[in-house]
């Protein structure tokens, strides 16, 4: 027997079962995880608040890294002993011991450990279609990112400053205007004082921005709106706040674009998923980009990691340790 995190039904962090479990051998088209280290992300809380709907009972989590220790007859893309992180479907990942499809793993370079390879496939992943596939940046370019001083935003603040892109980026306290300023954020608007769309403006002198990364919803959605100069992008790529509400097209002023990029939809594509996870490979192993792991959690405590990261409690990167 082993142990994950199980859920029955939708709801809050009580729904989540600490369990024993019996794992099999992998099917034949199947590879079997040890996982050493579990990534928390905000796409978990979907999942198990329902947002995104999924058959239950289930498993939870998308992102791991940790040793293949078995494979199926069919597997000839990994082997046993080779060290493997992933992030993507099926859910699953809170678990010690777990089957997989070999569709998202990847082989991890010996210069990444475990836990730093299993708290930045996702967000790390992100970053890349974000800033090299959904908008590809240019030196000189000034943008506006939203929750500077999160899981992505941290990553996402060292990636553009290694661009040569100036980053305005929304925080909710002091601490964390700081925290992102430490990881390379040119200007920190705090959104629970200050007026995003007038800041924006004086700071870009009336310019505004071409690209506006949003992952909170609901709150900012309409400020990021407004904070795009004409023919300008929204990446609307999360809802840490709420989903956003229904809008007429006329809200578009400026002839704006808007999008919603998702991970998955990105590393379906083999191909692009080696491309994508080799170019976060290399800004780690460079130093361009350092993975800040600034809370640990034992799996068995996973509730208290999903009400920490509703509560907004949490900074950088957060993993669960099985």
């Amino acid at each position: 027997m082993t142990k994950a995190i199980r859920i029955e039904r939708t709801g809050g962090p009580e729904v989540m079962q600490y369990v024993d479990v019996q794992v099999g051998p992998p099917g034949p088209d199947e590879v079997q995880v040890r996982n050493h280290a579990v990534g928390l992300n905000y796409i978990d809380v979907y999942f198990r608040t329902g947002l995104y709907p999924m058959p239950l009972p289930a498993g939870i989590g998308l992102e791991g890294a940790g040793e293949v220790v078995a494979v199926g007859a069919n597997v000839k893309s990994v082997k046993v002993g080779d060290r493997v992180a992933y992030s993507g479907q099926p859910p699953g990942s809170y678990a010690q011991l777990r089957n997989m499809p070999p569709n998202n793993l990847v082989k991890l370079p010996a210069s990444i450990s475990y836990e730093t390879g299993a708290a930045m496939m996702l967000k790390g992943l992100t970053v890349q279609y974000l800033f090299r596939r959904t908008y590809k940046l240019q030196k000189g370019q000034t943008i506006l990112f939203h929750a500077a001083a999160g899981g992505v935003g941290l990553i996402a603040m060292q990636w553009a400053k290694a661009l040569g892109v100036t980053v305005i980026g929304t925080v909710g306290s002091e601490e964390k205007a700081a925290l992102a300023r430490k990881f390379g954020c040119d200007h920190t608007i705090l959104y629970t004082r200050e007026n995003v769309v007038e800041r924006v403006r004086e700071i870009t002198n009336g310019e505004m921005v071409p690209v506006v990364y949003d992952s909170v919803g609901k709150d900012t959605f309409q400020a990021s709106i407004d904070c795009l100069r004409p023919f300008g992008l929204m990446v609307s790529f999360g809802n840490a706040s709420g989903p956003v509400p229904p809008m007429p097209l006329t809200a578009l002023k400026g002839s704006l674009y808007i999008t919603r990029p998702s991970l998955m939809a990105h590393t379906a594509d083999r191909g692009v998923l080696d491309e994508m996870a080799a170019d976060l490979f290399k800004m780690v192993s460079s130093g361009k980009v350092h993975i800040p792991i600034d809370q640990r959690y034992p799996l068995s405590e996973a509730r208290q990691a999903h009400i920490d990261l509703e509560g907004r409690k949490t900074t950088g990167t957060t993993i669960l340790l099985p």
